[in-house]
């Protein structure tokens, strides 16, 4: 597949005139991710019955999840990529149309290995969620993009919850083939939606696919999750179970070791151990557990007959009604997160929604005595999830080049899936060892329940001190911000021959940002623009908080993690480096800030003839090769 060039392959953004897209783009992406999660969501009001309908025992029949599972994990980091390299809506269409494929499968069919394979191919759907975020940056005004973003985030929480009832009624009055000939006509009608109203972002990220990278990433992710999924039926202490573990480690360090060698590597690892990366994805581990305990306990709890004691007898489609609140308060907290994180940065909303979590599952200790105190549970967890949610691809997307959007957050997507897998394993895990045998049947006990909500509390406690270590607001000036920049400027600039320092001076006029991102024009000392600039943001700590590239009509577009104070840092081939203090406060229009580079300084005793060959230490420009 040839690589496309264009005036913004490294990472820059389109004029602000130049933007394509329309009103319709976010709730058609938004449908996307919702599609996505019907598909995920759709088999759980039969799961207790595919033995039966497969004609297979209950341990082969549970592949029939595993293998959604295991592809959407390989498919989201991969898929993100694609889309960086080649195109966002193309890879978004491309995935769509596997689980479009995937889903018409399963609908002929009754053969369980027929029946995996289809799946299978659903799972591939996953990348879209990722792939919309990334559109939404390269094509949304920043006014609009962190709403945007929190909705399209929460959808997969969002299509879950509505997916519930939907299910359960059509598997209670129809052919259960019924449930997979619906996610085809929404994939269908998706995939219609987004060629109509979903512009393709010119913007292309440099480099090649790397085949081997992708190859080793998910050989490591079926060795690491297939396990995880399958330990409970196999024996955590088994042969199997153990050989797996140790060979995902095996495989997943040789892939790092690839990764870190390779020119174009499918994931940039070195980006990735950024602490704002890092500790985001570790928190999305955290909010991925949480998030599926609830949808484990609760519809079990109110399905169980009233004769146990405990059990709420509810049917299965008033059982999924009661858990809907979740994804329905997850889609309406988007744009609470937007006011809270243009005021204090999505650091705040992240730790704000999972304290709001903790609060929900703590209190669902006390609330499972009737259906309606299920209704409450699902309605505070889910406004917790659809803020923890919503923050997670901001605070990524402020720590990664705009050229990477979509791989960093196919990255945190797969994250989000392995807490999600961890929560099944270990909640299932719960919910078995303290089940009680009822008439012959071992059902799950109220302990059990309880036991999972304290599972979940703890995990979201773990996110709580994971997400405190990130980077936020900080108050101050922003001529106090450029005192810690030294250590940054060494790295970043260098030294001049000859003992001239390259680092450059700071311009202490504060600038008052009231949108969600810088955006300007680079000139040189002669007041023509300069194109290919590298533009870094750096925060008061000296710390490297963005970057990117300017076009060839030397206009830049950089989004900051959050509202504090910061230093622009500007450097070109053949020109001085320059920076300049800027306070970015997030809640209106966009901010122009203009940057204006010196003449290159020649160094004392430098032939004249000399002047303008490349010097050792002079700024690195971003690796172009295709």
């Amino acid at each position: 597949m040839p690589q496309t060039t264009t005036d913004h392959d490294a990472g820059t953004l389109p004029p602000e005139g130049g933007r394509r897209a329309t009103g319709a783009v976010v709730p058609v992406l938004a449908f996307a991710g919702i599609t996505v999660a019907v598909m995920q969501t759709l088999l759980v009001p039969v799961i207790k019955d595919l033995p039966a309908l497969l004609g297979t025992a209950p341990s082969n029949a549970t592949w029939v999840m595993t293998a959604t599972l295991l592809a959407g994990a390989v498919a989201t980091p991969i898929m993100g990529r694609l889309g960086d390299l080649y195109g966002k809506r193309r890879m978004l269409l491309a995935s769509l149309a596997v689980m479009v494929v995937g889903s018409l499968i399963c609908a002929f069919t009754d053969d369980l290995l027929v029946m995996i394979a289809g799946r299978a191919l659903q799972g591939f759907a996953m990348g879209a969620i990722p792939l919309g975020i990334g559109i939404m940056r390269d094509e949304l005004p920043r006014e609009k993009l962190g709403s945007a973003m929190a909705l399209m985030s929460s959808s997969i929480g969002v299509g879950g919850g509505l997916a519930l009832p939907a299910a359960a009624l059509v598997a209670q009055n129809a052919d259960w083939h019924a449930l997979f000939f619906g996610a085809a006509g929404l994939g269908v009608l998706s995939m219609l939606l987004t060629l109509l109203a979903v512009p393709e972002s010119a913007r292309r990220a440099p480099g090649r696919f790397d085949k081997t990278g992708a190859f080793g990433l998910s050989a490591g992710l079926v060795a690491l999750l297939l396990p995880v999924t399958k330990g409970s039926d196999w024996g955590w202490a088994s042969a199997p179970t153990l050989g797996l573990f140790g060979g995902a480690v095996v495989i997943l360090l040789a892939w790092g070791a690839w990764e870190l060698r390779s020119a174009a590597p499918l994931v940039d690892l070195r980006t990735t151990a950024r602490r704002e990366v890092l500790l985001t994805n570790l928190a999305s581990v955290m909010v991925g557990v949480a998030f599926y305990a609830i949808s484990l306990v609760l519809p079990q709890l109110l399905q169980l007959p009233e004769s146990t004691g405990y059990g709420l007898g509810r049917s299965m489609v008033v059982a999924g009604l009661c858990v809907a609140p979740l994804g329905l308060t997850m889609m309406l907290t988007a744009p609470l997160y937007a006011r809270i994180a243009a005021r204090r940065g999505p650091k705040v909303s992240l730790i704000i929604g999972m304290v709001v979590i903790a609060l929900g599952y703590g209190g669902g200790l006390g609330l499972m005595d009737a259906a309606w105190q299920t209704i409450v549970i699902s309605v505070i967890v889910g406004a917790g999830i659809g803020l923890a949610y919503s923050s997670l691809p901001a605070l990524i997307i402020g720590a990664v080049d705009a050229s990477e959007t979509g791989a960093a957050n196919g990255l945190n997507t797969l994250m989000r899936s392995i807490g999600t897998s961890v929560s099944s394993a270990v909640i299932g895990m719960v919910l078995a060892r303290t089940s009680a045998d009822v008439g012959g049947v071992a059902l799950p006990t109220m302990h059990g329940f309880r036991v999972s909500f304290l599972i979940a509390t703890a995990a979201v406690v773990g996110g709580l001190v994971l997400a405190s270590f990130l980077p936020g607001q900080r108050a101050g000036g922003a001529a106090a911000g450029a005192k810690g920049l030294d250590a940054e400027f060494v790295e970043e600039f260098g030294a001049e021959p000859d003992g001239v320092p390259a680092r450059p001076a700071v311009q202490h006029t504060t600038l008052v940002a009231t949108s969600g991102g810088f955006r300007g024009l680079v000139t040189g000392a002669d007041g023509h623009p300069v194109p290919r600039a590298t533009i870094t943001l750096i925060d008061r700590r000296g710390t490297q908080a963005g970057r990117a590239v300017a076009g060839e009509d030397g206009r830049y577009d950089l989004v900051p993690p959050g509202a504090g104070d910061f230093v622009l840092a500007v450097s070109a081939s053949g020109h001085g480096a320059q920076a300049r203090a800027a306070t970015y406060a997030g809640d209106g229009v966009p901010v122009e800030v203009d940057l204006a580079l010196p003449a290159q300084r020649q160094a004392a005793g430098r032939p004249a003839a000399r002047q303008h060959e490349p010097k050792q230490h002079e700024p690195r420009q971003p690796d172009r090769t295709a």
